[in-house]
Parts: structure tokens; C-alpha cells; sequence
């Protein structure tokens, strides 16, 4: 009951953060007196320039400038006065209060960063930009359009409110449709059990690589961010070059799947996959594909074959993946002891985590470009976005079930037991140093779900050959990066496995950036571990059932 009103968010939690801070700011009077000193240096900053408002020689952000990833300031509109000087007196007190949060001496860590954090998402509420008075590109729109803009926002809030109080298909889902305008790449579903469908697509070229690809996507989103309008689609973007690829789809979990084990996804995923591929495609190894949490399961699936003598991947791809979770970026803040048991309490009931609690955990990430950037355009300037085919992949959220999520927040995200030797797969321990296949790993710039410093630790975690990809973008557009599109960038540097560490900042400095998609160095790695090409397998099986067309039921579920 309690988890209903907070969101997920357990008081628990929170509270004995605050407490924390709030204690050993007590016992520091000094630094009291430094917080102080700052808040008055602050106030007497504004005052001063609030009385030079009108003097042209003053630079407009001569106080403090927002920082680079914070686009609520940066029309030319907030550089005119007043709004300059309301734009400037919310980030030195947005500044004030971080400085007010962090560094006080024997605070925990991770409490600090709880409430710097949830102190941010509180100040963001009262920014200058949410307000209509104080908000110059609001004001502007209103005089020209005669407050035009006022209605189709209200119309907006009202078309919001009824899409909460009714779920059902988004405005976008009527433009973006599963298998007619998304998910197009014809395939066929060649496995299907209690867990997946496994969709094998056809060849678009004469001749293909004799190792397949597989891709095992994560099941906190549809398998159909790789597959979206043809345009930006990586499976026909790999067919078209040779490739034959396989791809899982998983099922959508009910309460009658809240048993199902984190394991379960390797034994019904991923091994059942290769079992149906060594079918189709007989004694071929395999590139293994992982995307987010679908990476984490390969790398612990190919630790556990690793040991187990079993050699069937013949290189390994992770995207966005982590291995090492003890700097997975802000995502932790919701993630501790107490957090992890308010949110089995709360999925003990349904049997399953619901999609709006993790949605709403990401939005919290980036509450300026996904929560307030919203509300000015949509409520204020009245306007919409254009819908997309990734916005429309978005809506289409999944559940996870009560076992799998508990575990893989306990066992991962808690313990760090993968990175720490201490993962157990069928009773033994797996170790990532026994990889040995060669990796390609891909990072993205601006990820807040698997920050790409994270994703890095890869290069001393294995014991194999590392060809390393920083893309620009966040966590799904620098995933989605086809050839041809603008603004994409990416670094890429090869470690061999014998070769010395090289640590991030200093990866980062020494590779050369290099405009445009990382895909064609993709494709390229892969054909350098591929052989000759050859005719292309058959669709599936002599012997197997027709179990329809690709997308597949299961994306609809």
C-alpha cells in the first residue's frame, strides 16, 4: 500500500539518508559557516546584477552558465533581462545546494548522492522554464498567438490525463504499427517456448557468412529497437552485408511467470536459441550479440560455456552491457538493502514489477529532457512532438518478473557477483576471465542506464582481444546509429589480450573521433572473424512446425 503512494520509492531508504547528511552537517560547524558564506556571496551576486539589468556590456551569463547537458536556457530568448537574471538566481541556488549536499565529512557515499539527487529533482520542479510568467519563449508564443498556445496545451494536459486514467495505445501507436510499419524484416519464427521466439531472418544477398549472428536483446524493452523502421533497422542493416541473423523475442511476463529465474533466461534464451540454430546451421559457431541487461546474460552464459569446454561462440558483442556494477551511474541511487526489499514487497503482490515503475525510474534520470522539457512544450508552448519510431518503441514497455528481477538486483547490482568470481551457474561458480573469444564492446557517451565508463571495465575483466567503441548518443539512439544519419560520432581502439590496461580517461584522450555510424566497423570486425561466404541456410528446419512469420506473436504480448 505504502509502495503505491511513493512511487516504489522506499521512506526507509531516504530517510536515513537525509539523516545521515543531516547529522554530520550538524557536528561540522565550519562547514556550516562555508554554506552559509556561499549562500550570502550568492544572494549579494544577484542583487548586484539586478541592478545593472539594463547595461548592455554585461555578458548574460556572467554569474554561472548551465552546464553543457542542461538545454532548459540555451534559446537566444533567456539571454534578455529579466528572465536572464531568473535563469541565472535558479542555477546559483541549484549550485548552492549541491555544494550544500556533497563533501560534508563522514557522510556515506551513496547516501550523498540520495540526496544531492533527490534534491535536484525537487529544485528542477521550480526551475524558471516550468512557469509560464517566467518562461520568455512561453510568453512570446502567447502574444503572437493570442494565447492560442494556452488552449492546446490545457487540450494536451486533458488528452494526457485521459491516456492515465485510460491505458491504451498512445497517439503514436497508430502511425508506428508492429509488423506493418516497425519490425518489418521478413523472417521466420523457428523455436518457440514457454520464455521466447526465435526469429531466423531471410538472406537479402546472393551469398552469406557461414556464422550466424545472435542476438539476444534485454527483456526490459521489446526485441525491436534493433529491428525499427527499415531505414534504421540493424537486422536488415546486417543482412544486407552478409549476414545471417537470428534474433530473440521475449515473452511479455504475467503474474503466472513470477517464478521464472534470472537462470531461466539463459536455459530457455540463450541456450535454447544455440540449440536451434546448431539445428538449422550444423556445426558452425556463432557471433553472439548482447544489448543491455541481454548482454549481461551472454557474458554470463559465455563464462559459463567457457568452463564448461563449450566453443560454440566465435566472437562476442556486447552493447551498452554491463559486467561491473559498482559504478553503474544514478540507477544505483534506487538500489540498496532497503530499496531492493520495499520493491520485492511490492512485486510479491502482482507477482511482477509493472512497466510504470521502471519507466518512471529511467524518466527520474534525465527528468529534464524526459519530464520538465515536456512539460514546457507540450502544457505551455502547447505544441507536440513529432511522434517517432523510437518514441513509439518507448510506450511499447514490458513487465519483469518477481524471481529474475529480485535476483538480478540482489546478485548483480547488490553483491557484484559476476565481476567478483562469486555468479553461480548450474551450482558452479563462472569467472569472466575464462573468456577467451574476441570481444567487440560499444559504449555509449551520454548512457544513464550503463554508463560507458562502466561498460569499459570489460578490458580487465576478460582475457581476450578487445576492440572498444565509444558512440555518441545516450542509451538507445547511440545504439540505433545507421550509416547515413547526422550527428553520429564514434572512437574505436583495440586492445589485445596481452596488451597493457589502459585506463578510460586516457582510452579517451588518445583515440581519434571519428564521424559517422559505428556499424560499418561493426560489420567489418565481424567479416575479418568470419569465413568465406556461402550459400544461405534454409528457413528453420525440415522437420519443424510452422510457427508463422516474423515478428512473431510474442511482441504482441
Amino acid at each position: 500500500m505504502l509502495a503505491r503512494v511513493t512511487g516504489g520509492i522506499s521512506p526507509a531508504a531516504l530517510s536515513m539518508a537525509y539523516l545521515d547528511w543531516a547529522c554530520h552537517l550538524a557536528a561540522a560547524p565550519q562547514r556550516q559557516l562555508q554554506i552559509a558564506r556561499d549562500a550570502w556571496h550568492g544572494a549579494r551576486q544577484v542583487a548586484q546584477q539586478s541592478l545593472h539589468l539594463a547595461d548592455p556590456n554585461r555578458s548574460p551569463w556572467e554569474l554561472i552558465k548551465p552546464q553543457a547537458n542542461d538545454h532548459r536556457f540555451s534559446k537566444p530568448q533567456w539571454a534578455t533581462q529579466p528572465f536572464n537574471l531568473f535563469a541565472q538566481a535558479f542555477l546559483l541556488g541549484e549550485d548552492w545546494w549541491h555544494k550544500a549536499t556533497t563533501g560534508i565529512r563522514g557522510v556515506n557515499p551513496a547516501n550523498e548522492a540520495v540526496v544531492d539527487f533527490s534534491l535536484r529533482q525537487l529544485l528542477d520542479m521550480f526551475a524558471p522554464s516550468n512557469f509560464a510568467a517566467t518562461n520568455p519563449e512561453v510568453l512570446e508564443k502567447t502574444f503572437q498567438s493570442g494565447g492560442e498556445n494556452l488552449v492546446f496545451g490545457w487540450q494536451n494536459w486533458l488528452a494526457d490525463l485521459m491516456q492515465v486514467l485510460q491505458p491504451g495505445k498512445t497517439a503514436s501507436a497508430a502511425e508506428f504499427v508492429v509488423g506493418r510499419t516497425v519490425a518489418t524484416a521478413p523472417g521466420k519464427v523457428v523455436l518457440r517456448n514457454r520464455l521466447i521466439e526465435l526469429i531466423q531472418y531471410a538472406p537479402t544477398t546472393e551469398q552469406v557468412r557461414p556464422e550466424p549472428i545472435l542476438i539476444v536483446p534485454a527483456w526490459i524493452m521489446k526485441y525491436y529497437i534493433l529491428d525499427l523502421s527499415p531505414h534504421n533497422s540493424l537486422v536488415r542493416y546486417l543482412t544486407d552485408q552478409g549476414f545471417t541473423v537470428f534474433m530473440i523475442s521475449w515473452r511479455n511476463p504475467g503474474a503466472a511467470d513470477r517464478d521464472l529465474a534470472f537462470d531461466d533466461y539463459r536455459s530457455l534464451g540463450v541456450m535454447a536459441a544455440l540449440e536451434t540454430i546448431g539445428d538449422i546451421i550444423p556445426n558452425t559457431r556463432v557471433h553472439a550479440t548482447g544489448y543491455c541487461l541481454g548482454g549481461t546474460l551472454l557474458s554470463i552464459t559465455a563464462a559459463a560455456m567457457a568452463r564448461d569446454g563449450d566453443d560454440r561462440f566465435k566472437t562476442i558483442t556486447l552493447f551498452a552491457a554491463q559486467t561491473d556494477f559498482t559504478e553503474a551511474g544514478e540507477l544505483t541511487l534506487f538500489i540498496n538493502e532497503s530499496q531492493v526489499a520495499f520493491l520485492e514487497d511490492m512485486m510479491w503482490e502482482r507477482g511482477y514489477l509493472d512497466t510504470t515503475q521502471m519507466a518512471g525510474a529511467f524518466q527520474l534520470l534525465r527528468s529534464n529532457d524526459l519530464i520538465w522539457s515536456r512539460v514546457s512544450r507540450d502544457y505551455l508552448l502547447g505544441e507536440r512532438a513529432n511522434p517517432s519510431d523510437l518514441m513509439a518503441w518507448n510506450a511499447d514497455a514490458t513487465r519483469l518478473p518477481y524471481r529474475m528481477h529480485s535476483e538480478y538486483l540482489r546478485k548483480l547490482f547488490l553483491n557484484n557477483d559476476l565481476a567478483e568470481g562469486r555468479y553461480r551457474v548450474e551450482g558452479k561458480p563462472v569467472s569472466l576471465s575464462d573468456i577467451h573469444t574476441p570481444m567487440f564492446v560499444v559504449g555509449t557517451l551520454r548512457d544513464h542506464v550503463a554508463p560507458w565508463k562502466s561498460t569499459y571495465k570489460i578490458h580487465y575483466e576478460v582475457d581476450a582481444d578487445v576492440t572498444f567503441v565509444l558512440a555518441s548518443g545516450g542509451h538507445n539512439a547511440g545504439i540505433v546509429a545507421p550509416p547515413g544519419e547526422q550527428g553520429h560520432s564514434h572512437q574505436v581502439r583495440t586492445k589485445a589480450a596481452d596488451a597493457p590496461y589502459l585506463g578510460p580517461d586516457e582510452w579517451q584522450s588518445v583515440s581519434p573521433r571519428i564521424e559517422g555510424s559505428w556499424w560499418p566497423i561493426w560489420t567489418a570486425w565481424l567479416g575479418q572473424q568470419s569465413g568465406g561466404p556461402g550459400e544461405p541456410p534454409q528457413l528453420g528446419t525440415n522437420g519443424s512446425r510452422d510457427l508463422g512469420s516474423a515478428p512473431g506473436e510474442y511482441v504482441h504480448s
